[in-house]
């Protein structure tokens, strides 16, 4: 007797692998990045496991030491989002590049596909420092084939003026709230739902 073989998909494995934004700072644990990302794509009909592997205050320096070990279970992709915390302790734009280069060397290395969460320094940082950090990541996302989605914070933008934006926001006007975090997810989740087709 013939055996029938399974049409069924397994369940796919994404790694979101960043810092505070990933991890859901100052949100209870359903209303973070995370789960609501994980709720977004099943509610597309994908079997999908999100596994949070953000670190509060993590930089690009902590994120290169310990991708190896976060990896070791596997993935079928990885929501690359760090360098916001270099940029907010003034750690140079080349110094971040290379440990996001290491990161992206080591998932690719893997086999395991990545979507590259960039980051965009203010103006206050300075024209030079600006276009210096705002370039890593489709430089990077290009160099490794990586499917890249601009700005980690961008889903904010359909925020309708400044009360409104703040109204997204945390009262430390850094993290979103988790109505904030709900924007970034319908934005960011039609990318992740490609990159995972």
């Amino acid at each position: 007797m013939a055996l029938l073989a399974s049409t069924a998909q397994a369940q796919q494995r994404v790694v979101a692998f960043g810092d505070s934004l990933t991890a859901g700072f100052g949100l209870p644990q359903e209303q973070g990045f995370v789960p609501q990302l994980q709720a977004w794509l099943q509610g597309q009909g994908v079997d999908a496991v999100v596994i949070n592997a953000g670190v509060s205050g993590d930089t690009t320096a902590g994120g290169k030491a310990r991708v190896g070990w976060v990896l070791d279970e596997g993935a079928d992709l990885v929501i690359l989002e760090l360098g916001a915390n270099d940029m907010l302790r003034g750690v140079s734009p080349a110094e971040a590049r290379r440990n996001l280069d290491a990161i992206l060397a080591e998932i690719t290395a893997r086999g395991i596909k990545v979507l590259v969460a960039g980051m965009l320094a203010p103006p206050n940082y300075g024209e030079d420092y600006r276009v210096e950090f705002d370039a890593i990541y489709p430089e990077l996302a290009a160099k490794y084939g990586a499917d890249l989605y601009p700005f980690f914070l961008q889903g904010l933008g359909q925020a309708e003026g400044v009360a409104e934006l703040f109204s997204l926001m945390q009262s430390d006007g850094m993290h979103p709230n988790a109505k904030g975090v709900q924007l970034i997810v319908e934005d960011i989740g039609p990318v992740v739902l490609d990159a995972l087709q």
